[in-house]
């Protein structure tokens, strides 16, 4: 008889006929009560053994985290919470555990050790909820872009090529550490490394995306990414996933449509299949607010909050606008800011953006039409912009708790701007060769943005720390498991 997995088993009707299941301990009380779970729901089935008809070698042996397989009837519960359990009349032990050093023991763990032990972290109910979630999301992330026509190209994690410009890459390369290959100069000579060449781990796949989006007229791309940045924050991770749409025809309007329906439709999608895990994770943030002052407490529950977004149209706002708000802002005139608004042109930071979010909008924000000098060469060069205020057709979104979530721009589609910007920052013209002709062979406007995919099942969990929505997390200092 093949096992039945529980979530299936507590959607059942409770019958004479047999039952098999499989799954870990979580508890087991009175020599005589477990509650089994397999991974598949948030809620455990409870199997009632026999204690008298059982050997108390095989009882000892249930213990929490221990693997078992039993075998019994599905009868209607005694018990108030569900409505079926399993009268158990054989149990095996699959997978001791020791009871006395098992660190997943049903009390309340900090996040903290639970990262220490992110190995097992996912046996708690938590963990399990959270990366339940981030799997319908991220199945969510694919069927929306299948079902409106779009092609999921896979661009590479090698390249030679610094999407950000910002320099802040992993290098992969074969040459040894001690004797490095060295040309006259005394620089690295990459010509005898494994691809001849300088390369890093990608820290985006739009470049490449791009000219994909070229031909194919919509694709998307859902892959890791790489920032050797060292940022010890709650909001940064050196590897990430990343979900980069390209549009070929598409102006900055149309992007911003693109991404609002987008982020709605996965938010949707995934409050309508993890209910039950969203209202745990909803209740694990209502228990850890009680001991916030009234003032940080949220005024929304989470899944208030999921609705919020889903029902209401992101307010499109202009950077220039944005700064003229937050120079008069309270906390702006109190130097209540790290960051102080003074000036047009400031490179807007997270308590900026969560401001404008949480205090003045108090709704999803897209920011649009940002200074030049902050944003990538890519971005196209607005027209008709106030001398020494040059604009880019660039758009954020920012979402309450999180600030920025999605980054995008128009790109620059005409040859001759690009290679100026090229020029004015010094980058080598014959490194990105290939990107130019998609410039010089059919140009066309074309649009796409950046979604850092942690940062959508952060949202989306209530959680607080990036470290938590991500099975393995990779930070400074820290490439553990």
């Amino acid at each position: 008889m093949k096992h039945t997995k529980v979530k299936d088993l507590l959607n059942s009707a409770p019958g004479l006929h047999e039952v098999k299941a499989k799954g870990w301990v979580r508890t087991f009380r009175n020599n005589q009560f477990i509650a089994l779970n397999d991974g598949s729901t948030i809620n455990n089935i409870q199997c009632v053994v026999d204690f008298e008809n059982t050997p108390e070698e095989t009882l000892k042996r249930i213990t929490t985290g221990a693997a078992v397989c039993v075998v019994g009837t599905l009868t209607e519960s005694q018990g108030a919470g569900q409505k079926v359990e399993i009268q158990v009349s054989k149990i095996e032990i699959l997978g001791d555990s020791d009871a006395e050093k098992y660190p997943m023991q049903p009390k309340k763990h900090s996040l903290e050790f639970l990262r220490e032990n992110a190995h097992l972290r996912i046996r708690t109910n938590m963990f399990g909820a959270i990366m339940r979630v981030r799997s319908t999301l991220s199945f969510a992330v694919h069927q929306y872009f299948q079902e409106k026509g779009f092609f999921y190209v896979n661009t590479p994690i090698i390249t030679g090529s610094d999407a950000e410009g910002a320099g802040e890459m992993f290098r992969v390369t074969s040459l040894p550490f001690d004797g490095t290959p060295r040309t006259e100069d005394g620089k690295v000579n990459f010509k005898e490394d494994f691809f001849g060449r300088e390369t890093n781990l990608t820290v985006s796949g739009q470049l490449e995306g791009e000219t994909y989006a070229m031909a194919l007229g919509q694709i998307y791309t859902f892959g890791p990414t790489f920032r050797a940045e060292n940022s010890n924050t709650s909001r940064h991770l050196a590897e990430f996933w990343m979900i980069e749409p390209e549009v070929a025809f598409n102006n900055l309007a149309d992007n911003m449509d693109l991404a609002e329906d987008f982020i709605k439709y996965v938010i949707k999608y995934t409050v309508d299949k993890c209910g039950e895990d969203l209202k745990f994770l909803e209740q694990r943030l209502i228990d850890e607010e009680k001991s916030k002052p009234q003032a940080e407490r949220s005024e929304m529950t989470l899944l208030e909050k999921l609705s919020f977004v889903m029902d209401n149209n992101f307010k499109r706002v202009s950077y220039t606008e944005a700064i003229d708000i937050l120079k008069d802002s309270k906390p702006n005139k109190n130097k209540k800011f790290q960051y102080l608004i003074e000036e047009w042109g400031a490179d807007l930071q997270s308590e900026h953006e969560r401001f404008l979010v949480e205090k003045h909008f108090k709704c999803p924000v897209i920011l649009f039409d940002y200074p030049a000098k902050i944003k990538a060469f890519y971005m196209r060069l607005n027209d008709n912009t106030e001398p020494g205020r040059d604009t880019v057709r660039a758009m954020d979104i920012l979402f309450p708790g999180i600030g920025e979530i999605v980054g995008g721009s128009q790109r620059e589609e005409r040859y001759d701007v690009l290679l100026e910007k090229m020029k004015a920052l010094e980058i080598d013209e014959k490194e990105l060769y290939w990107y130019l002709d998609t410039r010089r062979f059919g140009s066309a406007v074309h649009s796409g943005f950046g979604l850092g995919f942690e940062r959508l099942v952060l949202f989306v969990t209530g959680m607080s720390n990036i470290r938590d929505v991500i099975p393995f997390p990779r930070t400074p200092q820290n490439a553990e498991f």
